[in-house]
Formats: structure tokens, C-alpha cells, sequence
């Protein structure tokens, strides 16, 4: 007989490094150790029980924990995270390349959350575009101070050359304002006015006068 023990709670979302805790909210916890072998470590054609294992996980408020557990500890046999051996065979494979911004957010939120490489770089640059000192980002990934300012350096390196390679973005020149053209208005009739002689008359004026 099978022992479930079913969890409502909502998921724990990221999880920290050696953080186990959330497996006591998976579906399966509390199973029988003997069916859970059957199901959760099938055979590659027993497509019973690997249809079953995948029902139970999508029910599980932890799954995206398990397959994480998984994956972050090489963990290529069975079903995790309602995932089998050879649907997952992508995701270890690539697992260096991933990358979760939520944990990123995490990391600069204090939380103590598994970073694989290419999270890591992206907070490395980010601390460095925050103006860190190498103490803190010491501190922060558990490495000597030595080692966070050389890091620091190539993340300033990498800046620089960017900025060399694809310049800084010029602002933009405002744009001067034309005044709008009015009309002139003709001009009023005097009485006493000699009128104006007609180009190309006899009596106008030719180049200075006398």
C-alpha cells in the first residue's frame, strides 16, 4: 500500500544551496520506499510506471525544486521533476549555460541561491556596474579578495572594449525652433505721397543718387 502524503502549501520558488527542506512538501514524500523505487527509477520501456511517476509530479508544488536538485547534483537516473533520464539529458548537458535571471535577482536580494557559471559571470558584472569592492563580492561568493578584484577587473575590461567596439551612445541634438512666417501687411495710403514710379521707367532713379 502506498503512503502520499499530499502538500497545499504554494511553492518555495528558488532554492538555496543544500536546502533540502522542500522535500518534505513533495507528493511523493512519505511513499513507500519500496513502490517509490518502482516508479520513480523505472526501466526505460516500463511506461506504466513512468506514466505514473509523471502523475504524481504534476501534482507536486515542489517539482521545479526536484528537477533543479537534480540537475545541480548530477543526479541522471530516474524520474525528477516529472522528467525521465533522457528528457533531462539536454538540461544537465547545458546546465553550465543557463540562465535563470530570478536567481540573479536573489543573489543581490541576500538569498544564498545556487549559482551555476554563467549566472555567476552576469552577477559579477553586475556588481562591478554597482560600483562593489572587492571585499563584499568576496563575501558574497565565498571567494578571497584577491580573487573577487581580479574578477572585478575582467568585468571592467569587458566593459571597456564593449564601449570601444560599439561606442557610447551620443544625446541627441535639440532641435532649434523656427519662428513661424507672418504675413506683412500692406502699407497704409498716404494722400500727400508721391506714388512709387514703375520699374523700368524713365524717371526712376538708376544706381546711387546724384
Amino acid at each position: 500500500m502506498r503512503h502520499i502524503t499530499a502538500h497545499d502549501a504554494p511553492a518555495t520558488g528558488l532554492r538555496g544551496i543544500g536546502d533540502t527542506h522542500w522535500q518534505v512538501r513533495g507528493t511523493c514524500h512519505g511513499m513507500d520506499v519500496e513502490d517509490a523505487e518502482a516508479v520513480f527509477f523505472p526501466g526505460p520501456r516500463d511506461y506504466e510506471d513512468i506514466a505514473e511517476a509523471k502523475e504524481l509530479c504534476g501534482w507536486c508544488p515542489v517539482r521545479r525544486d526536484c528537477l533543479d536538485f537534480a540537475l545541480e547534483n548530477g543526479l541522471k537516473e530516474g524520474v525528477w521533476g516529472g522528467l525521465t533520464k533522457a528528457e533531462r539529458a539536454p538540461l544537465h548537458k547545458n546546465l553550465h549555460k543557463r540562465r535563470d535571471y530570478r536567481r540573479v535577482v536573489a543573489f543581490f536580494q541576500g538569498r544564498d541561491v545556487h549559482l551555476n557559471e554563467a549566472e555567476r559571470q552576469i552577477v559579477i558584472d553586475h556588481a562591478y556596474v554597482r560600483g562593489w569592492l572587492p571585499e563584499r563580492l568576496a563575501v558574497a561568493l565565498r571567494i578571497s579578495r584577491t580573487h573577487a578584484r581580479d574578477l572585478l577587473r575582467q568585468s571592467a575590461t569587458k566593459v571597456l572594449d564593449r564601449d570601444r567596439t560599439y561606442g557610447m551612445p551620443k544625446p541627441k541634438k535639440k532641435r532649434k525652433k523656427i519662428a513661424p512666417i507672418t504675413a506683412v501687411p500692406a502699407p497704409r495710403s498716404n494722400p500727400g505721397a508721391r506714388p512709387a514710379a514703375p520699374l523700368g521707367s524713365a524717371s526712376a532713379p538708376l544706381g546711387k543718387a546724384a
